[in-house]
């Protein structure tokens, strides 16, 4: 009985600092999936958890390696000379990460709850003064994740058996801007225009999840295995916008510039599937030791195309070139609980990095530290915090499928740094 009542303490501070850690992981990573409200053990539970990242990528020796000018007509999208612009960008953009959850126990057997988050996401924003504009001015992800996960649980031998069941719906959109063309000096017939095009999309889809947990509430021990299905987005949509590209046509009474158009595309993509293995459990009186690898089909999302609804003249095909690989992210830990109010723990996360040769995502270190702070037995408040490492590399042209994929422009990065912190409010009832 020593180590049971680490359940309110120990745990709750270990669960917001792996909710922290798991905040910025490789791939369009957020917060993943996290259904650790469903393992508390009053009848009802509801938490409010929120999430702020700070990455700090910073590229430099930028090179602009496709100098050449847009023309559609022979199929060059080069945007232009940008060399002279600046060779160092400020690649990464601060970000919230919120969970809202609510939980309780059907009898004696089932407990469920019911959850929303945001598990995918990214936002890049180098902007439109940098040598490789042509590549990205800003990239933004979003995502809305709406959760129902129940489970059945019985005795065997020293603690009992946890079969985990359910299903949610993913909402998922983005854009993306690049220069298309640098008009910085073309002259009077494209002062009107910025060069700039826009890749606009959104789709929805659905995704299940089952898995199995093994608990001895004495021990504070647990282990539990959760796979989570990927989600089909077939109905991903949008628009390009080109009406700030204008492309020069001769005319009888001389040259004149066309704006482009906009126009509805389509496609489809996948987010991926997941599995992941917890584990922890009490070592002495006051102290609990925990570990979770988690495994995250980021490969399958290569080079995402795009196609005209409406084929047309001026009506181009696009892609969105991430060539990730599969994510890996391996987190170990220690925690104590100091009273009957307050409970620390630190943790140590490697992620390793989805890019390999083209893109900014190498691997990731991560040091958290966190506080549980029970004032009742009916409410806890965490406060988890992680300070970390984005490694150093390069990014540059990859083969993939035989065509080459980055080759519009060259950078390097040092090894730079990353912070979050995470607040959150459970109340028990």
């Amino acid at each position: 009985m020593a180590q049971s009542g680490m359940k309110q303490g120990i745990l709750a501070v270990v669960a917001g600092m792996l909710a922290v850690s798991a905040a910025h992981a490789g791939g369009l990573e957020r917060s993943g999936y996290n259904i650790d409200l469903l393992f508390d053990p009053s009848d009802y539970a509801a938490e409010a958890t929120a999430t702020y990242v700070n990455p700090q990528r910073k590229l430099k020796n930028v090179r602009d390696t496709d100098p050449d000018n847009t023309n559609p007509a022979t199929g060059e999208f080069g945007g232009g000379d940008l060399s002279y612009r600046p060779n160092t960008a400020d690649d990464s953009e601060n970000y919230w990460a919120p969970r809202i959850g609510v939980k309780a126990a059907l009898g004696d057997s089932i407990d469920c709850m019911a959850d929303y988050s945001q598990p995918w996401g990214a936002h890049t924003n180098p902007g439109q003064n940098w040598a490789g504009a042509n590549n990205n001015i800003e990239t933004k992800v979003e995502s809305d994740n709406y959760a129902a996960t129940c489970s059945y649980k019985w005795e065997m031998g020293p603690g009992y058996v946890r079969v985990i069941g359910g299903v949610f719906y993913q909402e998922v959109g983005g854009f993306k801007e690049r220069l298309v063309q640098d008009y910085t000096f073309a002259g009077p017939l494209f002062s009107d225009f910025s060069g700039v095009g826009r890749l606009e999309l959104d789709g929805s889809g659905w995704g299940w999840r089952t898995g199995v947990a093994y608990e001895i509430p004495e021990y504070a021990m647990r282990a539990s295995l959760v796979y989570n299905s990927a989600v089909d987005l077939d109905d991903l949509s949008g628009f390009i916008d080109l009406r700030q590209v204008g492309f020069p046509v001769a005319t009888p009474a001389g040259p004149v510039v066309v704006p482009g158009t906009k126009y509805d595309v389509h496609g489809s993509a996948s987010m991926p599937d997941s599995l992941e293995l917890k584990v922890q459990s009490g070592i002495a009186p006051g102290w609990l030791a925990f570990g979770s690898v988690k495994w995250t089909d980021w490969s399958q999302l290569q080079v995402l195309r795009f196609v005209p609804n409406q084929p047309g003249p001026g009506r181009l095909p696009t892609s969105l070139d991430l060539l990730y690989r599969d994510g890996w992210t391996v987190t170990g830990g220690v925690g104590h609980k100091f009273n009957d109010q307050w409970s620390g723990a630190v943790s140590l996360t490697w992620d390793r990095g989805t890019s390999h040769g083209y893109g900014t995502q190498t691997d990731t270190w991560l040091v958290g530290t966190g506080v549980s702070y029970t004032p009742t037995q009916n409410v806890e408040v965490r406060l988890a915090g992680s300070v970390g490492i984005l490694t150093s590399g390069s990014s540059g042209p990859v083969t993939f499928e035989g065509q080459v994929i980055g080759d519009d422009v060259t950078y390097d990065f040092d090894n730079d740094f990353v912070g979050a912190i995470s607040t959150s409010l459970k109340v028990r009832f």
